[in-house]
């Protein structure tokens, strides 16, 4: 059985709704994950305080996104397919090797700078509505947060490589561990250091996202030796995809800067309250939307080096209607009862009912995008597996610069709540959803716009339907049998809502004919047989 798990572990993944599986189900547990390390801030920490730490992640983060999964979603994997299929094994991992010993060393100069000048750039930029007291304890746990992206980039490497082999397993669980070192740093280092100690967890769970995925990436054939040469023809045309890409990236995210440091603003705790919004918001993002953009973007890649480009509509469309057939329900969901969910997740001793409701709010208006935010990842990596970056950017930059001066108009002039942050991204995701889609359309002589758009209006006839049977059985329940103040009824009251909710969005969705429900309950007989599997004796699986 140890046998079959490892060879299982080590398998290749040769469909989009296989990789998206592995990839969503340890995407659910470091997400689980990932809410247990924000309720665990909830319960030690007072808003005031959790404010400082997610402040203290912006400019680590701004720094990572730009130079280095700017790299791999855009260009490394499109580019480290085409060498695989082109020019073979070797040659594609010498590549690998100069782009990362290239973006180590890019990485460590802008992370040796942003350390001698955290401080400006915290105080007017990341958080100007901080006091300095609190603008200088998120300059020091920046610093140590800085430290430990120099291990993420280690880590997020070998996920591009392993991907490339669709290779999803042992990638998928990075992330994972990455969670685990935050909460160990909450936990075990929060009393003694106090905010400090979750930092602490961030350099901690770096160190996890690498080692695990270090067995399985010798396994593949990548050395750890310094490269014979630096002018490999694969670096100079993944630095030239990415070049224009970096710009829409560094709009991106200057767009989420502005809109914490404008939450700085509003009042005390609003950083953490649009923190924690999001990151539930993310939640059916990161498993359906990124997890079948991900899966697809090999797929994509490998099609159009083929000149498959009719495979590669039918690919995209199919996997859009996947995507829209979680997403839409999730934001139903999330928008009907987004105070319970708030509660559950985030009611600790020092979360109180204010907290709540501004939380619960900032999640509603922030769902309604969900939907467009999940099809746009996809989107987004057909354009990359064209290798056009341009466009992509060109809207990107649009909306954007739509998102901020909307936030700067609710939050500055109409002085409203942290709520209309929310509402500001989410109108900014619909128009770059539609956006995205029109112009990929027109890129690859046109979709078949009936097969496109029909599911998805039945799908969403079923979300409101669903919508509307969620909402009452919520507000009966709730007024006239549960007690909610009690965390087991609250818990009793969500589950039973949504269930009986998912179950009238099944039965309408059959009643409509959708395709993608046949395409869920197949994967869900595959995943049935995953035991049998587990206990075969002969596991037939193509490694390397």
């Amino acid at each position: 059985m140890v046998k079959n798990i490892l060879t299982i572990l080590y398998s290749r993944q040769t469909t989009i709704l296989s990789s998206a599986y592995i990839l969503m189900a340890t995407t659910i547990l470091a997400k689980i994950l990932g809410l247990i390390r924000d309720r665990l801030l909830a319960h030690v920490f007072a808003p005031e305080k959790i404010d400082i730490f997610w402040a203290a992640f912006r400019l680590p983060d701004f720094i990572f996104q730009i130079v280095i999964l700017g790299a791999l979603s855009v260009a490394f994997i499109p580019v480290f397919t085409e060498h695989l299929e082109k020019k073979g094994k070797a040659e594609a991992l010498e590549m690998a090797r100069v782009v990362l010993n290239v973006f180590l060393g890019i990485f460590s100069v802008t992370t040796i700078l942003m350390l001698i000048f955290a401080q400006p750039i915290i105080s007017y930029l990341i958080a100007p509505g901080f006091t300095p007291d609190r603008q200088n304890q998120v300059v020091e746990l920046t610093r140590i947060i800085l430290c430990g992206q120099i291990i993420l980039v280690l880590g997020s490497f070998f996920i591009g490589i392993l991907q490339s082999f669709q290779r999803f397993i042992i990638p998928a669980f990075a992330p994972v561990l990455y969670n685990f070192g935050i909460i160990l740093g909450i936990i075990f280092l929060s009393g003694p250091f106090g905010i400090k100690g979750a930092a602490m967890g961030v350099v901690l769970g770096a160190i996890f996202h690498a080692l695990i995925q270090v067995p399985i990436i010798l396994a593949v054939g990548f050395k750890f030796e310094f490269p014979s040469r630096f002018f490999n023809p694969g670096v100079k045309e993944i630095m030239k995809l990415m070049s224009v890409r970096t710009i829409g990236l560094a709009a991106e995210q200057i767009n989420e800067t502005v809109g914490l440091a404008l939450a700085s603003f509003a009042s005390i705790g609003s950083y953490t309250y649009l923190t924690f919004a999001q990151h539930l918001q993310v939640v059916p993002i990161g498993l359906f939307g990124a997890n079948l953009a991900i899966a697809a973007l090999p797929v994509l890649s490998l099609e159009r080096a083929r000149g498959k480009i009719d495979e590669f509509k039918v690919t995209l469309l199919t996997t859009m209607h996947q995507i829209l057939f979680l997403a839409l329900p999730s934001t139903a969901i999330l928008i009907v009862i987004r105070i319970p969910v708030v509660r559950l997740i985030f009611g600790a001793s020092q979360f109180n009912w204010e907290a709540t409701v501004l939380t619960g709010a900032t999640l509603a208006f922030l769902s309604i995008g969900l939907a467009a935010q999940s099809i746009s990842l996809l989107l987004v990596r057909g354009f990359y597996a064209l290798k056009d970056t341009k466009t992509p950017v060109a809207i990107s930059l649009t909306v954007v610069l739509l998102n901020i001066v909307l936030s700067v108009y609710f939050i500055l002039y109409l002085k409203l709540d942290v709520w209309s942050i929310g509402l500001a991204n989410s109108i900014s995701a619909l128009l770059s959803g539609w956006f995205l889609f029109w112009r990929l359309h027109l890129k690859v002589d046109k979709f078949d716009l009936h097969q496109a758009l029909v599911p998805f209006l039945k799908m969403l006839m079923a979300t409101i339907i669903m919508g509307v049977a969620l909402y009452i059985p919520i507000k009966l329940l709730d007024q006239v049998i549960f007690d909610t103040t009690r965390t087991v009824n609250l818990l009793v009251l969500t589950g039973l809502s949504s269930i009986f909710a998912l179950t009238v969005y099944v039965i309408v969705v059959w009643f409509l004919k959708v395709r993608e429900l046949n395409t869920y309950v197949e994967l869900f007989k595959r995943i049935g047989n995953f035991q049998n599997r587990l206990k075969s004796k002969e596991i037939i699986s193509d490694t390397v």
